[in-house]
């Protein structure tokens, strides 16, 4: 299997996510970073583009397009419905960028203690790539969709 493929990539990721409370608090958890990254991102504007978090949604999803096309269309889905909630929570006036923040710091936190449980290292820490990876796992994995 080649080491840059999705299976290969899906595979390796879960093998520091065996255990289940580890998985139930990636479920949780890294969509919410995943979000907080959108959200942090939608607050820099840039003109005739809208703002940052659409450049980096196009930029992510022709990196799931180059990997595979159900990664892509789930991700699309997933990634569109994260920019549709920063457009709603920036349409309140709420603090968008305040609540990133914290939300990110809070999400890390609970990755790390379920990384403490899993007694396995992230695997980024192998391979930044599965910081992309991850939030197509958990898609997955929380779906149960097949590749």
């Amino acid at each position: 299997m080649n080491d840059n493929s999705i299976k290969y990539l899906m595979t390796e990721y879960h093998k520091s996510h065996i255990n289940r409370t580890n998985q139930i608090i990636h479920y949780f958890c890294v969509p919410l970073i995943f979000w907080s990254i959108t959200a942090a991102l939608w607050t820099i504007k840039i003109p005739y583009v809208f703002n940052m978090a659409v450049i980096t949604a196009v930029l992510l999803m022709l990196y799931y397009l180059l990997k595979s096309f159900k990664v892509f269309a789930t991700m699309l889905l997933f990634t569109s419905l994260c920019l549709t909630i920063n457009g709603w929570i920036e349409n309140k006036s709420w603090s968008l960028l305040t609540i990133a923040i914290a939300v990110f710091v809070a999400a890390w936190i609970g990755q790390f203690i379920g990384h403490h449980i899993e007694g396995k290292r992230p695997s980024f820490y192998k391979d930044l790539q599965f910081l992309l990876i991850g939030p197509a796992w958990v898609v997955f994995k929380f779906f149960n969709i097949k590749l």
